[in-house]
């Protein structure tokens, strides 16, 4: 019978095909453009590794333009004014997350990962690179009306970002879109210190409560239009309005017919969510005539879907929506405004093609410049004064401007393939006689060569001793010793499976919902050691107790990212190094849809502004993340109450003769009640979300320091008023 060492060395010559070294995987920068290099091409490269390999092998050059980039040192840099960002203005992203993750003794924050960066100069930037869009197309066009766009608060309803777009938008007359009452509430507060003619969208399923907040907002001096998406809720504008004694400003919104397919085009369409038919519209203009109010009827709004794959069937639906706003005008309506709605999509894998889901074929001034000749063409024809364009863009807005960075925090290692100490001829003893039939049958085709013939005979012999160890005829041993020889055969001939799984700490459910919910991609890859040659690939692992809970589908149509081995022992309680990985391009959705599975909670969040100085950045407010105790209570728990039973269990059976043994078991839940859900190192993080002031702290760029340090910190106990 031949020897094991026999039908290994028999099948090392890999046979052509079943290859899958790592060497030689990606282009050099030189030889390929990064939009066209897949991450498992074969093309061959030189020894030396460099960032600019790592750029082409992550797309960064793809997706991340015109705000992400590999710098010289590896590690991702962002571009705060996109493509006129000068050298000295870019803000390495690692240097902003060890400013947040550092204890405060070492000068840092003391916030615990995972941590969203926001970077309110892209955010800035988008708001005016869309508006410079928009203004160049109507000038190059002839356009005589202006553009001026809404924000949709549903993609990120976060403060902040909310109060920067309207800060931001404000020359340019930038307005909110809410779809719900506390929606409506914040933009109304919101847009009290935007400017008076940015207009205020009501959108969404209406009632009476609804109608009378946004009929209050025109009493506010707001430029409220409230969109009927149900024929029904003009009977409310209409009632409601008599008795506020006020005049509505009255938008539609229309169910075009055109439609476009994938996920994202599910809401468009004749038989889309919401909207009006065209027989519905006759209705409304009557009865709205009838009323003496047509003159109210003043803005047309539709949405083709999200994600828009290109400009061609976008101005087919423009097209069809602006003949419908020159009926309108026909029919005796004031119309002034055309919302062309949301659509203008993100290219997340940088492969600008428009026959996937999560890229566009266009840019934002292909986008602008259809809306507007679509728009000029229709009104021309009809004789019809061009109107004001809106869009609701949101996804284009949001979605670059913030940044999850989370650790992996360990990796599975690779199959065994050790001989076993007891020898590989008491192996075989303990065989029955067709499982000995495959493992003659295995060595013989190794011998000659027959590689595909191996791998049946490897996956037959190890299903007879499956069975075996089931039957109680062979011992565990046995068993691992069959799997290390199947692997060892496997990894001979090239065809194992040497994809890890990387265990990062963080909730897939809560903050990449879109991932597990709808299948949505999104640019994940190391944010630093990008100078380095990735030695590995893996998928990612969370940490919660759910199968769902991983991430095994990456951009480029890949099911493994190629990934750098830990430093040192890579575990979050070791001393290896810290291995950070940055998810890009979900500032939209992510954090209003994210959830609490296993109580985890969302993210610590730092808001970033670029900022001459060493870092070229400053800080400008830091939130923790949600606490133990503050998740608990999200699901109607008391963790007060909870402490206090604890505390009271521990005083009845601590150990008497440990000294203060009682306090310091309360002491220790004190502690984990107020840290946050995630793992953490052997040090406590010294900023907790049970800090005062909702676990928060603001300031402005100058005095971020200063009020950093007075942040009042309690490691120690959590104080409660009683059970």
């Amino acid at each position: 019978m031949p020897a094991l060492a026999c039908c290994i060395e028999a099948a090392v010559a890999s046979p052509p095909g079943y290859t899958v070294a790592w060497d030689g995987i990606v282009p050099t920068p030189e030889s390929s453009a990064a939009s066209g290099v897949s991450l498992s091409t074969n093309s061959t490269i030189t020894n030396a590794w460099s960032p600019a390999h790592s750029s082409i092998l992550y797309r960064v050059d793809g997706w991340g333009a015109p705000y992400f980039t590999v710098n010289s040192s590896g590690n991702i840099s962002v571009l705060p004014y996109g493509a006129d960002t000068l050298p000295h203005q870019e803000i390495d992203l690692l240097k902003v997350v060890k400013k947040a993750s550092d204890p405060k003794a070492s000068g840092g924050l003391g916030l615990q990962l995972p941590l969203i960066v926001r970077f309110s100069d892209v955010l800035k930037n988008r708001l005016e690179s869309l508006q410079s869009a928009f203004s160049f197309a109507v000038q190059s066009q002839a356009y005589e009306a202006h553009y001026q766009g809404v924000y949709p608060v549903k993609c990120n309803q976060d403060r902040f970002v909310v109060e920067d777009i309207v800060k931001f938008g404000s020359l340019f007359r930038f307005g909110l879109e809410a779809g719900s009452k506390p929606e409506l509430l914040m933009a109304m507060s919101c847009l009290c210190k935007g400017s008076p003619e940015a207009l205020l969208v009501c959108n969404g399923f209406k009632d009476t409560e609804y109608i009378s907040l946004a009929l209050v907002a025109r009493k506010l001096h707001l430029n409220t239009v409230i969109v009927l998406e149900q024929e029904e809720e003009l009977d409310i504008v209409i009632n409601v309005s008599r008795q506020l004694c006020v005049r509505p400003v009255i938008g539609l919104r229309s169910k075009l017919r055109i439609k476009h397919s994938g996920h994202f085009g599910s809401t468009s369409g004749e038989k889309g969510k919401f909207g009006l038919t065209t027989t519905q519209i006759l209705r409304v203009v009557k009865k709205l005539e009838h009323h003496g109010m047509l003159d109210c009827l003043q803005l047309l709004h539709f949405h083709i879907g999200s994600q828009i794959p290109s400009t061609a069937l976008l101005a087919d639906g423009v097209r069809e929506a602006s003949q419908i706003y020159c009926e309108l005008i026909r029919l005796g309506a004031c119309m002034k405004v055309i919302d062309i709605g949301g659509g203008l999509g993100i290219d997340y894998d940088g492969s600008k093609s428009q026959d996937s889901e999560i890229s566009v074929g266009y840019s934002i001034e292909d986008y602008a410049y259809a809306v507007v000749r679509a728009i000029k063409s229709v009104c021309d024809r009809n004789g019809v004064k061009h109107p004001v364009i809106c869009s609701e863009s949101g996804r284009a807005i949001v979605s670059h401007h913030s940044v999850l960075v989370f650790q992996a925090v360990s990796a599975s290692s690779y199959a065994s393939s050790e001989m076993p100490s007891f020898g590989l001829q008491y192996l075989l003893e303990q065989l029955t006689e067709d499982a000995l039939a495959d493992y003659r049958n295995l060595s013989a085709a190794a011998i000659r060569h027959e590689y595909d013939t191996c791998l049946v005979y490897a996956e037959q012999l190890k299903q007879r001793c499956v069975q075996q160890f089931k039957e109680g005829s062979l011992g565990m041993e046995h068993l691992a010793a069959v799997d290390g020889l199947c692997e060892m055969m496997s990894k001979a001939i090239g065809v194992s499976d040497n994809v890890r799984s990387y265990h990062v700490n963080l909730s897939v459910f809560t903050s990449i919902p879109d991932f597990w919910g709808i299948g949505q991609l999104f640019p994940i890859i190391p944010i630093h050691r990008l100078d380095e040659r990735p030695a590995s690939r893996g998928i990612l692992s969370d940490l919660t107790c759910d199968s769902d809970g991983k991430i095994d589908k990456f951009i480029g149509g890949e099911s493994s990212l190629p990934l750098h081995e830990f430093e040192g022992s890579g575990s979050v309680n070791g001393n290896g190094g810290k291995y950070y990985l940055g998810m890009f391009l979900g500032g939209a959705y992510e954090e209003a849809l994210g959830g609490v599975h296993n109580l985890f909670g969302g993210p610590s969040v730092i808001q970033v502004m670029q900022r001459d100085g060493p870092h070229s950045f400053a800080v400008t407010s830091a939130i923790p993340g949600p606490s133990c105790g503050d998740v608990l209570r999200m699901m109607q728990h008391e963790p007060e109450v909870m402490f206090e039973i604890l505390k009271h269990r521990a005083e009845e059976f601590a150990d008497n003769g440990e000294a203060n043994g009682s306090m310091s078991i309360a002491s220790g839940l004190a502690r984990s009640f107020n840290n946050m859900p995630y793992l953490v190192g052997s040090a406590s993080c010294s900023l907790t979300a049970a800090n005062g002031n909702n676990g928060s702290f603001y300031c402005n760029e100058d005095s971020f320091s200063s009020a950093a340090d007075t942040v009042a910190v309690d490691d120690e106990r959590w104080s409660y008023s009683g059970a």
